[in-house]
């Protein structure tokens, strides 16, 4: 009997696949920390005969070429994927024996990337499941915009066209297993559910139910922005990455932390956005380990920039770095762990500012006081209704624009709180006044605060 373990990275939205028989497996778009691909391997009692890899990939490093080279198995990647490395080419149809009775069998389905490969997993001549990266994902598709703005189109239409592809060449039981879509930014909509088949895919997603013209227009419109750090993931991975290293960083005390403060560099405290608030070093951004922390800090932070992390425990510290090191932030500069009094000199406070809930703002606008309300949601977010008078400033964007912010006390607010608190350290470090709302957006409305849509 053949088997699938899924291996769920949240932070990220995206999975990876084990897959084999009783003696060996293949691995499907492995993490770049291949730590636990190899430990899931070794619960499972198999040989990790292959590394297959979907597609270069634009949203994160991949740990494929680590894999192959420790565990010994043969690196499948697309042949007309340009890389620099040594692999094994696999093209439309070409198949390989994973275990006994066991096959995988490759499928060109361009449109994530031009030369996206889709696998099938076939025990004794029947399709069991298909591993299907940025292609065919759960109620929607990869989405066509992250290689080159003049192939947008094409690669839509070419998502389209793989999509049937699929359809066409399985069965309604079949499996559905997608790299992205959990959360992914790679993903051209937010998938609904955990599972999938080819039937359940049939009826419900939109390059299956739609002609290919107003499929193409539809996700062309809700195409959104591109997390910054995915320019520097395509070139990572067609280069090779390089093995990563987990060893905890040096231990930084509070002479270092102000030291790499003024020099510049991003001190980055993960702790709750709640103790945050109460008391952190001033100049520090809160980005919670518990959140997007990869997908947010690699997006807002300037590419190469020294980052040192804070935390309430060196496990906190540890797996924030495997998290980060899979967007290729590879070695914190310092760490800090303990009583956040320790972190600054004798005689130095820790800085705080207020949380607050969507009520709270409404009692101070009917008391006069001089608020400036800030919105960090995404653009489709705000189209579906916003506060009236406040000012939009997507998460991504604020770094580099915090002097568009008018002058008063900052309430800044996203969705439910995570990004809000992101923005308000960002806020408080460049010395605005600043209430966190920690409150989900359909409470704006409970709390009387008047509202416009689109």
């Amino acid at each position: 009997m053949f088997f699938v373990d899924t291996l769920e990275f949240e932070g990220l939205g995206n999975r990876s696949y084990l897959a084999g028989g009783a003696a060996a497996a293949v691995v499907v778009d492995p993490p770049r920390d291949i730590d636990q691909v190899i430990s899931a391997a070794a619960r499972r009692g198999v040989r990790i005969a292959y590394v297959a890899e979907t597609h270069v990939h634009n949203d994160y490093v991949t740990g494929g070429l680590e894999l192959a080279r420790v565990t010994g198995a043969s690196y499948l990647v697309p042949a007309a994927a340009h890389v620099s490395f040594v692999r094994t080419p696999v093209a439309d149809g070409d198949t390989v024996d994973v275990d006994e009775n066991l096959v995988l069998r490759a499928i060109a389905t361009p449109g994530h990337t031009p030369h996206h490969t889709s696998y099938v997993l076939e025990e004794d001549g029947r399709d069991v499941a298909a591993f299907t990266g940025g292609s065919l994902l759960i109620g929607t598709v990869g989405r066509p915009d992250l290689v080159e703005p003049r192939l947008t189109e094409q690669l839509a239409r070419a998502q389209h066209a793989s999509a049937h592809r699929l359809a066409a060449q399985l069965d309604d039981e079949v499996p559905v297993l997608p790299t992205h879509g959990f959360g992914s930014f790679c993903s051209s909509a937010q998938s609904e559910g955990d599972a999938t088949t080819i039937g359940k895919e049939r009826t419900s997603n939109d390059a299956l139910t739609l002609d290919v013209d107003t499929f193409v227009q539809r996700m062309l419109d809700g195409l959104e922005d591109v997390p910054a750090y995915y320019a520097h993931m395509g070139p990572a991975n067609a280069a090779g990455p390089a093995p990563v290293d987990l060893t905890p960083p040096r231990r930084a005390d509070a002479d270092e932390i102000a030291s790499r403060l003024a020099a510049g560099e991003w001190v980055v405290d993960l702790r709750s956005r709640m103790a945050f608030a109460e008391g952190h070093v001033a100049g520090s951004f809160n980005f919670e380990g518990e959140g997007k922390l990869a997908t947010y800090l690699a997006w807002l932070i300037p590419w190469g920039k020294p980052v040192t992390l804070l935390a309430d425990t060196p496990a906190q510290i540890a797996d924030a770095q495997r998290e980060l090191a899979r967007v290729g932030i590879d070695r914190p500069a310092a760490a800090a762990t303990g009583d956040p009094a320790s972190w600054v000199g004798e005689g130095e406070q820790l800085a705080s500012f207020p949380r607050a809930r969507f009520a709270d703002l409404a009692q101070a606008r009917e008391r006069g006081d001089d608020v400036v309300v800030l919105d960090v949601r995404r653009d489709s977010e705000r189209a579906g209704g916003y506060i009236d008078g406040s000012v939009h400033i997507p998460i991504h964007e604020l770094h580099g624009r915090i002097g568009e912010v008018p002058h008063g006390t900052v309430w800044v607010h996203c969705a439910g709180g995570m990004r809000a608190a992101i923005a308000a350290s960002l806020l408080d470090a460049a010395g605005r006044d600043v209430v966190a709302v920690d409150d989900g957006f359909d409470a704006a409305a409970e709390a009387g605060l008047s509202q416009t849509s689109g």
